[in-house]
């Protein structure tokens, strides 16, 4: 059974109501005692998942139990291991994100015990640690609750020959020339497949030191790399800002080098498609597949939703190294990211918004985007025929967008008089007035989507300022995000001017990160851009490699990132270890079955 497809317990609180010591009598499951489940972990009703569910598993429900309290839908169950079991099949069927399953009078009377529950795979996306997987096909009484299975989450694969990340520090620069020099020798005389083993930081269990060093290496190289590395003085960590790029930076197979390799990425990852209905197994092989996919990466059909899972996952890794970002900011599709890591949409309700823009998408002719060399306002007097703006990204970097024949006109036009035209990788004309009733019938469809404002700062590429909470809840916004222009320009303007940051993109390519080192702040070394991924399409060790470039540069700037959680990128795998490059990405995570 796929990760996905299970339902995992995170947390178990038994609460005892009344002075300790009195003789227990029956708790009644009253709306006082659903509130009480609300807030069992010490959490704010208002701070879960929209779509929570309550279950009362209880011998003697009370049939005045309103169906919903607090906002959130209560149901009843004639018994708690019932009512474990409807929640597992709730979260399984889709129609509920979380759940907080309460038993009454369990396990003793006066006493109620309650599981949070939510699907594994965003539970190990969202770093909560998992108690065990439900298993409902056993025992054969429904009444009985199902067995907690242990979670089947990979295993050690510790090759020498994968690039690892060694990370060190002082007090001083002679505190940290002096760990070196006790690194190096080691380092020397050790044995390759020893390698992996090393403490990821150095010194071992120690406050880290205001002086940095950080090295990407295999094991043939390690002692030359730490003797060349840099060392860096962090004095205060900017703080970091997440960047999430859209349509025109996909190509085929990005970051499958951290699937089955990376267990928050490769989980996350699993989660958003485990959301596209029967499309998502066909999206999956379509990106990991060494010939030749069903459908092309740069179709509609194929971008939107492999970008915002591949964004999706590589956002949920970051945080699941212990660095939170303190403000998001996503380009085009990247925008609907950055609101679901915000908070402003729940994962399930961000997949549907993507597929539902893919449907309507497919229905306008096709078309295309350019990028052009150039300010937006020299290009103005090409523009006809529903070419647009689509976007404008930095100094002398726009986009245009429109239906294929007048878009081909205008780009040949362009190149006549001199300018620089690049075709962007993509078969819609998105941002364009073309893309009208697609937008319209999104619209409608959004209606349905329950929208919060975030807990996090969103800037947004459509309005170029931090995104108001009136617009996080309207459908229209949403929705008029296909046609209109995309400002990131001015939304990265903003951005910096609330404070000098680390920009770190999260998607392919590095095409924010360029635009953002255009930006005078991070020329001038105010503020930095870092990727996550190689610039240009590689192999599944160039991903790896990329990826703990970035976690380096994120500890020489004074960030703690978790140890324990960036090894995995060498010491983890989703399938069997060959001990060898992988040449094909690792089966799907799996969970324990009876």
């Amino acid at each position: 059974m796929p990760l996905t497809a299970d339902s995992a317990v995170i947390r178990r609180l038994m609460v005892r109501p009344g002075p300790a010591g009195e003789d227990r009598a029956p708790v009644p499951a009253s709306a006082a005692a659903v509130s009480a489940v609300l807030r069992a972990f010490g959490r704010s009703p208002r701070d879960l998942p929209v779509r929570t569910v309550v279950y009362v598993g209880a011998h003697a429900p009370d049939p005045a139990l309103a169906p919903e309290h607090e906002g959130f839908a209560v149901r009843t169950a004639s018994a708690p291991g019932r009512a474990l079991r409807l929640a597992h099949q709730e979260l399984h069927d889709g129609t509920a994100d979380f759940a907080l399953v309460a038993g009454f009078d369990e396990p003793e009377a006066g006493t109620i015990t309650v599981h949070a529950v939510k699907r594994a795979a965003e539970a190990v996306a969202d770093g909560d640690t998992v108690l065990g997987i439900l298993d409902p096909a056993t025992p054969a009484d429904p009444g009985t609750a199902p067995e907690l299975m242990p979670l089947t989450h990979g295993h050690r694969a510790t090759d020498p020959g994968r690039h690892r990340l060694l990370l060190w520090s002082g007090r001083d620069e002679q505190d940290e020339q002096r760990v070196r020099g006790e690194l190096l020798p080691l380092l020397s005389g050790l044995h390759h497949e020893a390698f992996p083993a090393l403490p990821t930081v150095v010194p071992c269990g120690t406050e880290p030191g205001p002086v940095r060093g950080a090295a990407v290496t295999v094991a043939a190289l390690s002692a030359a790399a730490v003797h060349k590395a840099k060392a860096v003085t962090a004095a205060r960590p900017r703080p970091v800002a997440l960047l999430f790029p859209g349509q025109g930076s996909q190509h085929h197979a990005m970051a499958a080098g951290l699937y089955g390799r990376e267990p928050v990425f490769t989980a996350a990852f699993d989660a958003a498609v485990s959301h596209m209905g029967d499309e998502g197994p066909r999206i999956r092989a379509d990106w990991l597949t060494d010939g030749r996919p069903l459908i092309p990466v740069d179709d509609v059909r194929r971008a939107q939703p492999l970008l915002f899972a591949v964004d999706y996952a590589l956002g949920r890794m970051v945080i699941g190294w212990g660095v939170r970002p303190t403000a998001v900011l996503g380009h085009s599709a990247g925008e609907l990211v950055a609101a679901t890591i915000a908070g402003a949409v729940a994962l399930p309700d961000a997949v549907a918004m993507v597929m539902e823009r893919v449907r309507e998408a497919v229905r306008i002719p096709p078309g295309g985007m350019l990028a052009v060399a150039a300010e937006e306002h020299r290009l103005r007097p090409y523009l006809r025929d529903d070419v647009a703006v689509a976007a404008v990204n930095a100094n002398q970097q726009t986009m245009l967008a429109g239906p294929a024949e007048p878009l081909a006109e205008i780009a040949q036009a362009l190149r006549a008089d001199g300018l620089t035209v690049v075709t962007v990788p993509a078969t819609s004309p998105f941002h364009s007035p073309a893309m009208a009733p697609a937008s319209e019938a999104v619209e409608a469809a959004y209606r349905n989507i329950p929208l919060r404002p975030p807990t996090l700062p969103l800037y947004s590429g459509y309005t170029g300022e931090l995104l108001r909470p009136e617009e996080a809840v309207s459908p229209r916004f949403w929705a008029r995000q296909i046609t209109d222009t995309v400002y990131f320009k001015q939304a990265l303007e903003s951005l910096l001017a609330a404070d000098d940051m680390l920009l770190i993109e999260a998607g392919p390519r590095q095409t924010l990160t360029a635009f953002a080192r255009r930006h005078r702040a991070v020329r001038l070394g105010a503020s930095a851009a870092v990727p996550l991924l190689p610039g240009r399409p590689g192999t599944a060790e160039a991903d790896r490699q990329s990826v703990l470039t970035a976690a380096a540069r994120l500890w020489t700037e004074g960030h703690a990132p978790s140890p324990v959680a960036l090894s995995a990128l060498w010491t983890w795998s989703a399938g069997p270890h060959t001990g060898a490059e992988d040449t094909a990405p690792a089966p799907r995570l799996a969970a324990a079955t009876s």
